[in-house]
């Protein structure tokens, strides 16, 4: 770790919203530049400012990939509207994975990869959390209950007031966070309002923000607000697959694959996930033919379903929870042996296929319990319900038996018989000559809907092709060709 500033917050540099000033890098703020100063204002104090202007786009797509990042260490994050730079994260539940001190270490470590001089703190409220990243290292993470005691001594400045009210505290002589949460909640109401007596119970660690953060799902979840409304899938995909990483290796380390997860998208205009009364939400199950404990086919499934959901509005915040799981497969691929086909990535890119070219595009054939061939079989949609599994061939296996294969409708053709076997087929304009014959098996059924009675017949041709072939009763005996054997 460096302990120097990186290039852009070293340079006297601001971000400008309109004519007020967004941002300020730690050069300006050492100058006097404040955030809301007005560009004259700011460059009479630091003549050298460079103002840029503030680019939503580009700073959302940064608050997305941190976001992400963070989840691989804890499965509830939230960046905080209004203040870029700035995330909740659920911090309860860690006893058993090295506790508050590693988790607080993992969330530094990964978000210096942004600035050398990145803090996290730990506490029971939002408010005392934000406070002690301010604290010396050894004070960042807050005892439980203690959340009052810390605030008492922190600066005013620490707690978020919004301009008229921080000015009259000053006015007031108020220094201290504890000098606030000291006065009557009454006398606060009666002067500056709800905003008062809000300001008192943050004061307080009385803060009504992110209490999902303190319950995380029995369930394996990962939860997530985005930055600001998402009209495109990119940034919930890249959440999506951040999730889906942290999922599976959770799922494996138990030993387990996953073989169902939910994706919950919550909309514009509602609340997100982790914030208080959260709205409706609108939840797809992402079903696995084969369970798995990979991160890769999990997201390419996942993707599939997100690509063909008609979103009617923004997005604002992602879940993505494990609602079902089954034992690890025993069975590990060798990467390196060129034999070897990974089904779940197998069906993961026909799960693509299919959310991008539509219904009835992806197709698997199932056996149906008919008696007439040509029903004995259907195509039905390839993510209708699960395969089979392929059957493992080793050296000492007998040769499998072999498959039949239907014309798309019969064709009819003549023969030429004795009294006890056929002997000539003409069809398709030639003549095949008949080497052995085996029937009949004698077929008829199916009077209710499309009746049906046959003489069928197995014959092989003298250049060794073996026909199905079959005598209409229905039809006056017409002889026909349904098929052959390979």
């Amino acid at each position: 770790m460096t302990g120097s500033l990186p290039p852009w917050d070293a340079a006297p540099v601001a971000l400008s919203l309109g004519a007020r000033l967004r941002v300020v890098s730690a050069a300006a703020a050492a100058a006097g530049v404040r955030p809301g100063m007005t560009v004259p204002q700011a460059r009479a104090i630091l003549g050298a400012l460079e103002v840029r202007p503030w680019d939503e786009p580009a700073i959302r797509r940064r608050v997305t990939r941190a976001t992400a990042a963070f989840l691989a260490a804890s499965p509830q994050v939230s960046p905080v509207p209004g203040a870029p730079g700035t995330w909740w994260v659920g911090a309860a539940g860690f006893d058993g994975l090295g506790g508050e001190r590693r988790l607080r270490a993992e969330l530094e470590r990964i978000a210096r990869a942004w600035h050398p001089d990145a803090r996290a703190a730990i506490a029971d409220s939002c408010v005392a959390a934000r406070a002690a990243t301010w604290a010396l290292p050894a004070r960042r993470i807050v005892p439980p209950g203690g959340d009052r005691a810390f605030l008492a001594r922190a600066p005013l400045s620490l707690l978020p007031l919004d301009d008229d009210l921080r000015a009259a505290t000053a006015a007031l002589g108020l220094r201290t966070i504890g000098q606030l949460a000291a006065l009557e909640a009454v006398a606060l109401e009666a002067r500056f309002g709800p905003a008062g007596v809000a300001a008192w119970r943050l004061a307080r660690g009385l803060d009504d923000r992110r209490p999902a953060l303190l319950a995380p799902s029995a369930d394996p979840r990962v939860e997530t607000d985005l930055p600001g409304p998402a009209d495109s899938l990119e940034p919930v995909l890249f959440l999506v697959r951040a999730a889906v990483d942290r999922l599976a290796r959770h799922v494996a380390a138990a030993q387990r694959a996953i073989a169902r997860l939910d994706l919950t998208l919550v909309l514009e205009g509602r609340t997100g996930f982790l914030v208080p009364a959260a709205g409706e939400r609108v939840t797809r199950p992402v079903v696995l033919h084969r369970a798995v404990a990979r991160a890769e086919p999990l997201f390419e499934q996942c993707r599939a379903v997100l690509e063909g959901w008609v979103l009617e509005r923004p997005v604002t915040a992602v879940a993505v929870t494990v609602t079902e799981t089954a034992p690890l497969p025993a069975e590990q691929g060798d990467l390196l042996a060129p034999s070897w086909r990974d089904p779940a990535a197998a069906l993961a890119a026909l799960a693509r296929l299919q959310a991008t070219l539509g219904p009835g595009t992806v197709l698997r054939p199932v056996a149906r319990d008919e008696h007439a061939p040509e029903r004995g079989g259907a195509w039905v949609e390839g993510r209708e319900g699960a395969p089979a599994a392929a059957p493992r061939a080793s050296a000492g296996d007998a040769p499998r038996p072999a498959a039949l294969r239907l014309l798309e409708a019969p064709e009819p053709v003549e023969v030429e018989y004795t009294s006890h076997a056929t002997c000539v087929l003409w069809w398709r304009g030639r003549r095949w000559g008949i080497a052995a014959m085996t029937g009949p098996e004698r077929l008829s059924g199916d009077w209710w809907r499309a009746p049906y009675a046959r003489d069928y017949w197995r014959c092989e041709r003298e250049d060794g092709v073996a026909l199905l072939v079959y005598r209409d009763q229905l039809r006056e005996g017409t002889w026909f060709v349904q098929g052959w054997w390979d």
